[in-house]
């Protein structure tokens, strides 16, 4: 059916000033950008409207606290770019809203036109290994170039793989050619620089020192403190899981 605006024409007439772009081309643009994205289906409903800092009975606390920081820092980011070019680190223990905030933060971008990329970690990693099999149809440079070029990359679980040597060198590939083009990356993490427990491993252990320290000039560290969500969800009816009921979209 024909747009009610440009009439299938691509241009829409305003009163008193001319034509001008359809609206419609944005809304064809904004969906085709969110397809390249790669979001996940299981953090497809996710936004900054239905993350709700965790409390305890409407109790400002520490964990309140940095989960409402947390969201703020992630729509300053929003808000100020591509003149706010620092990325984001998400730092905290399983379940807190890390990829949520992530997810949330490009969705965002992506309404106001920006070109962004979702990746665990590990997925990536792995396509790029059975690039190297000789009967797959991608190659390394096919599966990096939309990493590389991306306005704003989220790479989720960083550290979550084995930390051999090809891994290594592998993330200080990417993440030294985006730091070199200037690119906002987006990463999160369940691992911290200084873990409670001495036996736990820290960022730098999973990354190496080099990477780590590159991670210090691109990134703002946000550290999310809280309970495992999805513990929470388990919760008997009628029992606060937060500050504000969540919606059923809701995903952490």
């Amino acid at each position: 059916m024909d747009c009610q605006y440009c009439f299938g024409t691509g241009w829409e007439i305003v009163k008193g000033s001319g034509a001008r772009p359809c609206r419609c081309r944005e809304e064809d643009r904004t969906a085709a950008l969110l397809t390249a994205s790669r979001i996940p289906r299981r953090y497809g409903d996710c936004s900054f409207a239905n993350y709700h800092p965790q409390g305890n009975n409407f109790v400002v606390d520490d964990v309140f606290r940095s989960q409402s920081h947390a969201l703020n820092d992630a729509q300053k980011l929003v808000r100020e770019f591509p003149i706010f070019d620092l990325g984001l680190l998400f730092m905290g223990p399983c379940g807190v809203g890390k990829t949520h905030l992530a997810v949330s933060t490009i969705r965002a971008l992506i309404d106001k036109g920006v070109r962004c990329l979702f990746y665990d970690f590990r997925d990536l990693l792995k396509e790029i290994q059975d690039s190297y099999n000789p009967v797959s149809n991608s190659t390394e440079l096919r599966v990096l170039e939309p990493v590389y070029q991306s306005d704003v990359l989220v790479l989720d679980e960083l550290g979550a793989s084995k930390p051999t040597d090809w891994v290594r060198d592998t993330m200080t590939q990417i993440i030294n050619t985006r730091y070199n083009d200037r690119k906002v990356t987006i990463f999160t993490t369940n691992y911290l620089d200084d873990p409670a427990n001495n036996a736990e491993e820290s960022l730098t252990d999973r990354v190496g020192v080099r990477l780590r320290s590159r991670l210090y000039e691109m990134c703002k560290v946000v550290r999310v403190k809280g309970n495992d969500y999805r513990t929470l969800i388990n919760q008997q009816p009628g029992q606060p899981t937060g500050p504000l009921p969540l919606p059923s979209g809701s995903r952490r």
